[in-house]
């Protein structure tokens, strides 16, 4: 069983790294051959794509190559492995962080298309990516000067953050600041646009260029709300069973089962695969 496990896992993490790394090389790809795409929030697609692509080519390999090859044991405390833990807590912050930003600027975008150009700037878009890599710098280093700790997890096959009742206050200070909170606003922020897509709907829309107006079709908003609640879905199927997993494992103090934990792991994982796509369909 832990071998056929142990296999299935790899599998699965060769499919979502494939397609993590294929996934977000075509969004650096696309953005970098059209200038039309290379907007005010460049840094933002950047700094998602980006996160996304190096899980891809350094995490997820190294799940593969440690579900396959049975390590006996592994130096949690050793430079790789603390350094592995801080590398992963990093990109998974900055990623779903980056993730929110871009959610963001669609929302002013949608909600706000007149003031726009001056909410949204080249400037306050820089400052606020600087500011969230600092905030996921600061919070993946707390770990390795004692606040937390990063240790081998024999189920996820990775290094990662302990989730251990000794470590109950980072645990809450990450999972609340770094993922929940962001979760929550993009899902808001997406409830909201198509509650406005809805009411569109029912009146229609004459949209305006500088050479002519023309009529907006209900069925174009009702298609854009069906984008965002399958983009709302698949950040909560990828992100509440790790979620889950980790508050059980911190405030019990007990492992999870070993294929609850591996699937969890292989799930939020995967988001790294579907941002590009979830980007792509937002972008429409």
């Amino acid at each position: 069983m832990e071998g056929a496990l142990r296999m299935l896992y790899a599998v699965l993490m060769v499919l979502s790294g494939t397609a993590a790394v294929c996934g977000n090389l075509l969004i650096l790809i696309i953005v970098f051959l059209n200038k039309e795409l290379q907007s005010d929030t460049l840094g933002l697609t950047l700094s998602f794509s980006l996160s996304d692509l190096a899980i891809g080519l350094s995490i997820i390999p190294f799940g593969v190559h440690n579900s396959l090859s049975w390590p006996a044991v592994y130096g949690s405390k050793g430079a790789f492995c603390q350094g592995s833990g801080f590398i992963l807590l990093l990109l998974q912050s900055s990623s779903i962080q980056s993730l929110t930003l871009v959610t963001v600027d669609k929302f002013t975008a949608i909600c706000f298309a007149l003031s726009y150009r001056s909410i949204w700037t080249t400037r306050r878009s820089w400052i606020l990516l600087a500011l969230i890599w600092l905030f996921c710098l600061l919070n993946a280093s707390l770990p390795l000067m004692g606040f937390g700790s990063y240790a081998y997890s024999e189920s996820q096959f990775l290094c990662c953050l302990e989730f251990t009742p000794e470590n109950r206050y980072f645990v809450m200070l990450w999972m609340v600041a770094s993922i929940t909170v962001p979760i929550l606003t993009m899902c808001s922020l997406y409830g909201y646009i198509v509650y406005v897509a809805r009411k569109q709907a029912r009146r229609g829309t004459f949209v305006c260029n500088e050479l002519h107006c023309f009529y907006v079709p209900a069925n174009n908003y009702l298609r854009s709300s069906m984008v965002m609640i399958t983009t709302s879905v698949c950040l909560l199927v990828c992100w509440l069973p790790y979620i889950s997993v980790c508050l059980y494992e911190t405030f019990s103090g007990q492992q999870s089962p070993a294929v609850t934990s591996a699937l969890s792991t292989w799930l939020v994982l995967t988001s790294a695969a579907l941002n590009p796509w979830i980007i792509c369909m937002t972008q429409k």
